[in-house]
């Protein structure tokens, strides 16, 4: 029998993606358009697997519910599970794996654009240029070489990034729990401590993941360390920053620029077209309205590539799931 899978919060480009390579497994599909939730679960009856996405609310009801409708496994199609409750889950029998790399050059890449974006106001030119309006009032720019750039967590992402960097002439001062000396001495980066790279970075840009101990890393306290005029970026979760505490900064002028690609409160908003609704999140109605703050909807992992890897991994890992194997990218509580 064809192993059944419930696809939750799917798109047009999901569908066509995992339909194209489902060629090779044979599954048999059934795609929603709702994120999976406790209000969603229910819809997943019948099928072994649920493939959930990165803004998912998979609590200890939503598992209860799946666990009741016939799931044993929760296919994340993305590298980030704490939306899961790996406890509940691992209490009623359901196996959790995800993608835990599909593409970090598209990620390193889109940091790296926002950074330039933002340096170089090239999304304020664009507006301008559009209106037949070419002057250069107001976006002046800095050279990034020599600047100092704040990396924190260094995993496969970062690392692309610093070597990007680096070729770009500027100095990288990282964070890792886990440092890769090696990689440091090799590229030329150097290891150090939260506090000195929110005191020297001209740039920082956060690729850790979320946990208790780095929910909201980016918070009033940590803003008041910082250079005047700092860079933030934020590819990796959306909580890692106190979104109010980031709004202060940019009013006050402490934070010269935000680049954020997640937000905290996203689920609601992103991957939807709403531009016919009436924005009802103060914060992120703030965050648009800033001239030096670029906001993009969680796109950083979208190219071809990343698609085609997320595709392959979540198959291979429900293939695994079917034949009994060991999952290679299980994930436990």
């Amino acid at each position: 029998m064809k192993t059944k899978i419930a696809f939750f919060d799917t798109k047009p480009y999901d569908s066509a993606s995992f339909d194209k390579h489902n060629k090779d497994y044979g599954f048999e599909f059934h795609y929603f358009e709702a994120q999976l939730n406790k209000e969603n679960a229910a819809l997943a009856k019948g099928c072994e697997v649920a493939c959930a996405f990165v803004n998912a609310t998979i609590d200890a009801e939503a598992i209860k519910i799946l666990a009741e409708s016939g799931v044993k496994l929760i296919a994340l199609r993305c590298a980030g599970f704490n939306q899961v409750d790996l406890q509940a889950a691992a209490k009623a029998g359901i196996k959790v794996a995800r993608v835990p790399a599909y593409s970090p050059y598209a990620v390193a890449e889109h940091a790296l654009a926002l950074m330039l974006t933002l340096n170089r106001n090239t999304h304020r030119a664009y507006e301008r240029t559009r209106d037949n309006n070419f002057a250069l009032h107001g976006l002046m720019g800095f050279d990034m070489n020599e600047k100092t750039a704040g990396i924190v967590g260094t995993g496969k992402i970062a690392k692309i990034l610093i070597k990007t960097l680096r070729g770009m002439g500027m100095r990288v001062l990282a964070y890792d729990i886990y440092p890769d000396h090696d990689f440091a001495k090799e590229i030329g980066m150097e290891y150090t401590t939260l506090d000195e790279i929110y005191a020297k970075s001209d740039v920082i840009s956060l690729h850790c993941p979320l946990t208790a101990e780095t929910e909201y890393l980016i918070n009033s306290n940590s803003i008041a360390k910082m250079k005047t005029g700092v860079m933030i970026i934020n590819t990796g979760r959306g909580k890692l920053i106190d979104t109010n505490a980031l709004i202060d900064g940019l009013k006050s002028g402490k934070v010269g620029y935000a680049g954020l690609d997640v937000y905290e409160y996203e689920s609601e908003y992103f991957y939807e077209d709403l531009s016919n609704v009436v924005m009802k999140d103060d914060a992120l109605a703030r965050l648009l309205s800033f001239n030096n703050v670029v906001v993009t909807a969680h796109q950083a992992f979208f190219t071809e590539e990343a698609l085609t890897n997320i595709a392959q991994i979540t198959l291979g890992n429900i293939k695994e799931f079917a034949e009994g194997k060991e999952l290679t990218n299980e994930v436990k509580g």
